[in-house]
């Protein structure tokens, strides 16, 4: 394990599909507690913050105890708003839960610390697609491996295509290889953080507005773990909806 190992948690008011979801209550708490609540508990190894662009935020934050760092309002990446924030951390190698992220896992956050080891600067995680329905969401993001387990491409759009059964998921498990969910957690090496907040947003990024795509158009490879863990990623207020039913099923 790196000698000095952080999680950094990204947060921003102005989501797009979901304004100030993270500020959403579910069972009378906001989104961002139950993640930094599920962090704390799962990975009490490592140094935690969050990397925050609003002191609503931040206040939420700090009045439970978390520790809090105020970031720039307009960076275009959580990424980005990471690498301001370890430039006060000082972490050799950092660890990115998102703040909507509430089943996180300790085993996957030390999942993605173990794959930034020799010449990976980069890690993240995946898990297989469960039916058609998912693969075709273009919140839900795709991405294909190389035969090293490193990503080649992650894309918003189904890939690959199965061109046997016409595009179809279902009816293509003959085929070997199954298509792969993209989860939002990564793990940086704090000189890769650095470069990428020195990069411009790259063309296959704003394309698909996928931060990972300013890496691979920079030359640099990342590798993915694989995972089986539930996970449940509060995008929309559908997804918000599904969290709360869960909780709810685990009562």
């Amino acid at each position: 394990m790196p000698a000095k190992t952080a999680i950094v948690v990204p947060g921003r008011l102005a989501s797009t599909r979901f304004p100030e979801k993270l500020l959403h209550k579910i069972e009378g708490k906001p989104l961002v507690l139950w993640t930094a609540e599920r962090i704390r508990a799962e990975a009490p190894e490592f140094a935690l913050y969050f990397a925050v662009d609003d002191e609503r935020l931040a206040s939420v934050l700090r009045n439970s105890g978390f520790e809090t760092i105020l970031t720039a309002v307009d960076h275009p990446s959580g990424t980005d708003r990471i690498a301001e924030a370890n430039r006060s951390i000082g972490a050799d190698v950092v660890v990115n839960v998102q703040g909507d992220e509430p089943l996180v896992s300790g085993e996957q956050i030390r999942t993605l610390a173990a794959l930034v080891t020799g010449d990976t600067a980069m890690g993240t995680l995946a898990r297989p697609f469960r039916g058609e329905a998912e693969l075709r969401d273009p919140n839900r993001v795709k991405v294909v491996l190389d035969g090293q387990g490193r990503a080649l491409y992650f894309s918003r759009s189904p890939i690959p295509y199965f061109r046997d059964t016409r595009g179809a998921f279902e009816g293509a498990g003959m085929h070997p290889f199954h298509p792969l969910l993209h989860l939002g957690l990564y793990a940086y090496r704090a000189d890769l953080l650095e470069n990428f907040a020195s990069w411009a947003p790259t063309p296959l990024e704003l394309s698909e507005r996928l931060e990972m795509l300013r890496v691979l158009e920079h030359g640099h490879c990342i590798a993915v773990g694989l995972t089986e863990a539930p996970m449940i990623a509060v995008d929309t207020p559908e997804d918000a909806a599904a969290f709360e039913s869960y909780l709810r099923a685990q009562a």
